[in-house]
This record gives structure tokens, C-alpha cells and sequence, in this order.
């Protein structure tokens, strides 16, 4: 893709005063009319614009000009830019021209029946509307919604395939299904745990208590045998001494 002009009615300016070009070649490489280029050159057009000289720009060449000096039915062209700037990132809502909008209404209509997963801040970047105009037309609150015809953005020339297949993915895995949960570790509610710490409780009144036994009793049973040791102990002892 050629890269546009840069300034065309500043490098027509020069052109018109630093070569002997024809209004017809100027008007075709700045894409202005010769009857621009010849009010320019009667100083009736573009008062005050300082011109512009392509060739330090990098957009034409010197005997580019000589050659369509020497013949009048030469047009220029435009040289490919040495280095490519990306282009800007669009941010906020798209610019629609003023031709389409009286067809942002329909093309409404079309994402919300096509598409009802979208979010109305998508619908407002593919379409560049407001989220009021959405509300009405979903509504059926729009001032013509009884001539209203759902029409695809994308024939309407609003958008392109790619942004409006881009939004719609993006739509698609933000929303989840309730089948589609994983089905995890759920937490339990304050009354499921009170009930099954009340029906615990009851089951462990029933339950035999091990504890109290003499015979099945292990802190009695490592008193016992504790009080042994010791007594060996003291045993040993006297022998020792004696």
C-alpha cells in the first residue's frame, strides 16, 4: 500500500514556485484539482502556507521532476517511504463516516439479534454509537424503529469480518454456561455446616467412650507404668548403696 503525500497543498505550493510542472501533473501527484493548483498559483488559494519540498522528504526525486518537465503528459510518482510507521492504534469508540450514520441504527439491530452475547461497549467500538442509542433500539424505543431493518455492519461498511469476528470470540469466552463450570470444591453454607456439626454431635452421645475404662485407659495406662519404673529405679539404688 502507497504511502499518501505528505502536506499536498504545501508541496503544491513548491512545486509551483521551484519547477515549471504543469497545473495538470502537480494536481494529479498532490490529488488536487488543476483548478486549485492554478489558484494557488495566482495567489488565490492556500494565502499564507509555506511550502513543502518533496525531495527532503524522501518523496520524489530530482530527475523525477526534470523528466516530467520535459514532458507534459508525465506523472509523477510518489517514491516508497524508506522506513514504515506502524500504524496508531485506534482508541475509543470508531469513527463512522457521516454517509453511514443513518445506517448505525440497523446495523443495531442486527448485532443484538445476530449476536445477543455482545456487550453493548463492544457494539459501541464496532459501530462507533452510544450506549443510549442501543438501549433504544433493543427497546424498540427508537424514533424510526417501526422503518428499522437489521442490516450486517460489515456490508454496511461499519466494520470489518475481523473486528466484528474478534469481538464475538472475545464475547464467546467471557460467557460460561452453567455446564461448563468446573465442577470443583464447593463451599458449604453456614446452616449445611451448622446441621452436620448438630448431627455429629448427636451420633458421638451414643458412642462408647474408650476413655474412662480402667483397663483401656492410655493415660492410666502410662501412670502405671510410670510408678513401675520409678519403683525399679529406687530399687536399683538401695542396692547400690548397701
Amino acid at each position: 500500500m502507497t504511502q499518501p503525500l505528505l502536506m499536498p497543498k504545501a508541496t503544491a505550493v513548491w512545486l509551483v514556485d521551484n519547477t515549471a510542472l504543469s497545473f495538470e501533473q502537480i494536481a494529479a501527484f498532490c490529488t488536487l484539482h488543476p483548478l486549485e493548483v492554478q489558484g494557488i498559483a495566482d495567489g488565490d488559494v492556500a494565502g499564507g502556507i509555506m511550502g513543502v519540498n518533496p525531495i527532503q522528504n524522501g518523496q520524489l526525486t530530482r530527475e523525477e521532476i526534470e523528466k516530467a518537465e520535459k514532458d507534459p503528459k508525465y506523472r509523477l510518482t510518489l517514491l516508497e517511504p524508506k522506513v514504515r510507521v506502524a500504524a496508531a492504534k485506534r482508541k475509543g469508540p470508531r469513527y463512522t463516516p457521516i454517509s453511514r450514520r443513518n445506517e448505525r441504527p440497523n446495523a443495531i439491530k442486527w448485532l443484538v439479534r445476530n449476536h445477543p452475547e455482545l456487550k453493548d461497549a463492544q457494539i459501541m467500538r464496532l459501530v462507533g454509537t452510544t450506549k443510549s442509542t442501543i438501549d433504544s433500539v433493543r427497546e424498540s424505543t427508537h424514533w424510526n424503529a417501526a422503518n428499522l431493518a437489521a442490516m450486517d455492519p460489515v456490508t454496511l461498511g461499519l466494520c470489518s469480518q475481523i473486528d466484528l469476528d474478534l469481538e464475538v470470540k472475545r464475547a464467546s469466552k467471557g460467557a460460561v454456561g452453567p455446564d461448563e463450570m468446573d465442577e470443583g470444591t464447593t463451599l458449604m453454607t453456614a446452616e449445611e455446616a451448622m446441621s452436620r456439626s448438630g448431627a455429629r454431635g448427636h451420633s458421638d452421645e451414643n458412642a462408647p467412650d474408650f476413655g474412662t475404662g480402667a483397663d483401656h485407659g492410655p493415660a492410666r495406662q502410662d501412670e502405671f507404668d510410670a510408678d513401675s519404673v520409678f519403683a525399679r529405679l529406687k530399687s536399683l539404688k538401695s542396692d547400690t548403696d548397701n
